[in-house]
């Protein structure tokens, strides 16, 4: 459905945060995990222990969700070996079953054994797959925890968390920093942010969103926006850099609508939302690219809890933007 976890090179449509630190207070953390790259910056005159407990939290998410990691919780599930469930999968996957009500099952964390069949999630393509008999195991209906135990109507249904676990995991890193008194950070793994408090310069943080054209891999290099942003989380979702080509030529990408187990041709090129948190943020990030650009503008105006950025095509292929009335504020110069 979106950007896929744990892969070793992750497209997602941004990331620059500017934050010049002429405060020796704020120091900065940075360093691989979960298949991409993690940058912190914080204020914080005391890091004891600091490095150590955000291993620990990346080694537990990496324990439950990781699809690369053969020994997860997540892979053993999908591969029938427990039914068990801990909270970082029961909570994901309650925030996502709300969203497949309100698409009416378009997004769908059941829809792994179809991102594969079309070669992602970890997998590669092997020829024309047949969808339709794929379809039978996709269905939010079909699954639920029922004391502490992933019920799946069908044996052989599978879970794909991608489009929620990073953003969880930047939700737990501010739940981290907060749990050590830190009240001025801001975390970002793989594109997804939280962030809290001011920058060095006693400002909001700001973030740049990178212009969702093909070939642009180096985050900051082309920037579309730049957004301020503080006790929020924010995540971007695009179809420009995760895609690949069939052996018929056509531009297969991962964002795939549950309903038809088909990628959505749509002029929306990015998706950029900021939400009380950035679990929210990744979901409906996602949930956009699906639901295309009239209906993501419907949503966003009514939804005044969440601010969006688009980034579209027009009839002539010119790019335009559509940034919610809220979101406006936030726009830097």
């Amino acid at each position: 459905m979106k950007k896929t976890y744990l892969l070793p090179i992750l497209m997602l449509p941004l990331l620059l945060c500017h934050c010049q630190q002429p405060n020796s207070d704020y120091i900065t953390l940075d360093g691989f995990a979960q298949g991409s790259t993690y940058h912190f910056v914080v204020k914080c005159a005391d890091t004891t222990g600091l490095q150590a407990a955000v291993d620990s939290l990346f080694t537990a998410v990496d324990n439950s969700m990781s699809v690369y990691n053969e020994h997860s919780l997540l892979n053993r599930l999908n591969r029938g070996e427990t039914d068990s469930v801990d909270r970082h999968i029961a909570y994901c996957i309650a925030e996502s079953e709300k969203l497949s009500r309100l698409s009416d099952g378009a997004f769908d964390i059941t829809i792994k054994p179809i991102t594969e069949a079309w070669g992602f999630a970890g997998k590669k393509q092997s020829g024309d797959p047949n969808i339709d008999s794929l379809l039978r195991y996709v269905g939010y209906q079909k699954i639920r925890i029922q004391d502490g135990r992933l019920i799946k109507e069908i044996p052989g249904m599978q879970l794909d968390l991608n489009s929620v676990a990073q953003g969880y995991t930047a939700d737990l890193l501010g739940r981290l920093m907060d749990s050590r008194g830190i009240t001025n950070y801001m975390v970002e793994i793989g594109g997804e942010i939280f962030c809290r408090g001011l920058n060095s310069r006693g400002k909001e943080w700001v973030v740049g969103i990178d212009k969702p054209v093909e070939g642009n891999f180096i985050p900051g290099a082309d920037l579309q926006v730049k957004l301020s942003l503080s006790g929020k989380g924010l995540a971007t979702s695009g179809n420009y850099r995760k895609f690949h080509t069939d052996a018929q030529g056509r531009k297969i990408t991962h964002i795939i609508n549950a309903k038809t187990g088909r990628s959505e041709v749509s002029n929306l090129l990015s998706a950029t939302v900021i939400a009380d948190n950035a679990t929210l943020a990744d979901l409906y990030g996602t949930l956009m690219m699906i639901i295309g650009l009239e209906r993501s503008k419907d949503l966003l105006t009514q939804r005044p809890d969440l601010m969006g950025y688009l980034v579209y095509t027009d009839e002539e292929g010119d790019f335009q933007t559509y940034a919610s009335e809220n979101l406006r504020n936030h726009i830097v110069d």
